[in-house]
């Protein structure tokens, strides 16, 4: 469905709107425990597996592509430190985000806005319960949770096949590979990248939440706002993840 600038606009509006809601709940009590663990639960047992079979061929490509260019400029004792470098700083947040937004995103959306159309929300709003804290907030937080431990696994599965296939495929040297590993890369590139799977997390939720809410039209409305979602999703992820890159180079010196 198209929008016009000035319903584009609105909605803009209305998600930074909800989302300012959503930091404003957050230390509200009593805080939704079992919705919390239940969700978390979800998010991993549709995420994790998926997550870990893309993380391998991220990581190969990325070996293959260095292990190439680094054996065309003579400096293949780097090739393990670029491979890391590369996996930690961009691959496996992008990978965690856009898992957490496919899989875990649709469900969220789709749960929410099946409860809209059949008038839940509603009937919690006149009962007095506020459905963003006792639903949209645990889902952000589970969702927050997930995404920095998935990422954890991508950088480890990422590594673990960039190691496979640059050591046994190219033909590369263990111990350069693994030495090589703290020349260029720095433990604040492991907590800038768990700081953007955070941030990935939180607007993954907010955003399907946020869709799931404003669903309208039956099971096709419901559809389509889950399609939004994504897109939504993913235009958000990417520009977010090009500041928060520029911030943190800005930030923390690198190795030369």
């Amino acid at each position: 469905m198209s929008l016009s600038p000035i319903g584009a606009l609105r909605q803009s509006g209305s998600l930074f709107a909800m989302t300012l809601d959503v930091l404003r709940t957050l230390p509200r009590r009593p805080f939704q425990v079992r919705e919390f663990i239940q969700q978390a639960w979800f998010i991993a047992s549709v995420t994790i597996l998926p997550t870990a079979l893309v993380s391998i061929p991220f990581g190969a490509v990325i070996a293959l592509q260095i292990g190439s260019l680094t054996r065309q400029l003579g400096a293949q004792s780097f090739s393990g430190a670029a491979s890391v470098l590369a996996v930690l700083r961009e691959a496996s947040p992008i990978v965690t985000a856009l898992l957490i937004a496919g899989a875990g995103g649709t469900a969220i959306c789709a749960d929410l806005g099946a409860r809209k159309i059949r008038e839940e929300i509603d009937a919690m709003q006149v009962l007095g319960i506020d459905p963003i804290h006792r639903l949209v907030v645990p889902r952000v937080l589970a969702s927050m949770v997930v995404a920095v431990l998935l990422n954890g696994l991508v950088s480890v599965v990422g590594v673990a096949g960039g190691y496979f296939f640059n050591v046994v495929l190219q033909n590369g040297t263990p111990g350069a590979y693994l030495a090589s590993f703290t020349s260029l890369a720095q433990i604040s590139d492991l907590w800038a990248a768990e700081f953007k799977a955070l941030v990935f997390g939180a607007i993954s939720a907010i955003v399907a939440s946020y869709k799931g809410l404003t669903a309208k039209g039956g099971p096709k409305g419901v559809g389509d706002a889950v399609n939004q979602s994504v897109v939504i999703t993913f235009m958000l992820l990417f520009v977010t993840n090009f500041v928060l890159t520029a911030v943190y180079f800005q930030l923390v010196p690198q190795r030369g």
